[in-house]
């Protein structure tokens, strides 16, 4: 039994009184304890839906239409409020891209660090305020002890990220899902969240969702990877399979933008045309409006997942694409 098996998910919202369009449609995938699975995709995708479902925190009027979210072997969707709280925050944490949005402001690290293991755990404020010192010291925060009475605004946004994280660690989860963790961040900020996310996850045997547009970011850090275009996805598989010979045409263009694939002083790919809005998608494959590769067969109906991959016409490297 995998830890985490999502089965055809489907999330619907209402337009007009008879209508709806699914931002997810039928995304399925296994994760393994302590496996890291990237899920890639432009604006728009589907992949912060997705991360949504899994938690079950779909704001109404949207709703899970069909499927299941299982983990450890139970389904999630089908849990009340109170039994989910016992998952959400607690076996299963989330690390957002915007640490200001996630932490209150007008509370201290300590407080909120102290309230969110009390709100899981049976234990005292004194042991409460000891453990979360000590997480604060595994993300390397330096005076970790007087970081506690720091408010949000006190510190930059890499040493915030990192209070994110260690929030994210305190009940000891089985599984952290990182919705672009890095997003407002400098660059070169960027690269220590993400080593220190992987060294984590290594040394904890947790697993990870990472949520991200850069399939650099992805490389390095995951195992498995997901590629989703317009609610669905269309390609998965090993991440260094994948991106050494993807079948999707959308993948190789993804790869193919990447900066350190052109030469110098030449101008950069970009898969030309935009994703389309999930409430006027084309029919048959939605890419194909972007697809070099395109045929009546692409337009007509979306292609089932074959070995991995969802397309009629797969390819084998970035340099089949026009």
């Amino acid at each position: 039994m995998a830890m985490l098996e999502i089965d055809d998910l489907r999330v619907a919202f209402p337009r007009g009184k008879t209508e709806e369009i699914e931002a997810l449609r039928g995304v399925s995938l296994r994760l393994e304890k302590g496996e890291r699975l990237g899920v890639v995709g432009e604006s728009g995708a589907g992949k912060s839906m997705l991360a949504f479902s899994i938690l079950n925190l779909i704001a109404e009027p949207g709703r899970v239409s069909e499927g299941a979210v299982r983990f450890m072997g139970e389904n999630l969707l089908d849990m009340s409020e109170r039994q989910i709280r016992g998952i959400r925050g607690n076996r299963i944490s989330m690390i957002f891209q915007d640490p200001m949005v996630t932490l209150n402001p007008v509370l201290t690290i300590g407080t909120q660090m102290i309230e969110t293991l009390q709100a899981h755990r049976r234990i005292s404020r004194r042991e409460a305020h000891r453990l979360s010192v000590e997480k604060l010291k595994m993300v390397a925060i330096p005076s970790a002890e007087t970081r506690m009475d720091a408010y949000p605004h006190e510190l930059s946004g890499g040493l915030r990220q990192r209070v994110v994280i260690a929030i994210a660690l305190l009940t000891d989860p089985e599984l952290i899902i990182a919705d672009e963790p890095t997003t407002a961040l400098d660059v070169t900020i960027q690269a220590e969240i993400m080593a220190l996310i992987l060294k984590l996850c290594r040394e904890n045997d947790v697993a990870l969702i990472l949520i991200t547009h850069d399939l650099g970011v992805v490389a390095e850090v995951t195992q498995k990877l997901m590629i989703m275009y317009a609610g669905k996805c269309v390609e998965a598989g090993e991440t260094r399979a994948i991106i050494d010979a993807p079948n999707h045409p959308y993948t190789a263009g993804l790869l193919k933008a990447l900066p350190q694939n052109a030469e110098p002083g030449q101008k950069l790919y970009q898969i030309p045309g935009s994703m389309p809005p999930i409430t006027n998608l084309p029919r048959g494959c939605p890419y194909h409006p972007r697809c070099s590769r395109a045929s009546d067969e692409c337009r007509a109906a979306m292609p089932e997942i074959i070995d991995g991959v969802a397309c009629y016409h797969p390819l084998q490297s970035v340099e089949e694409i026009a």
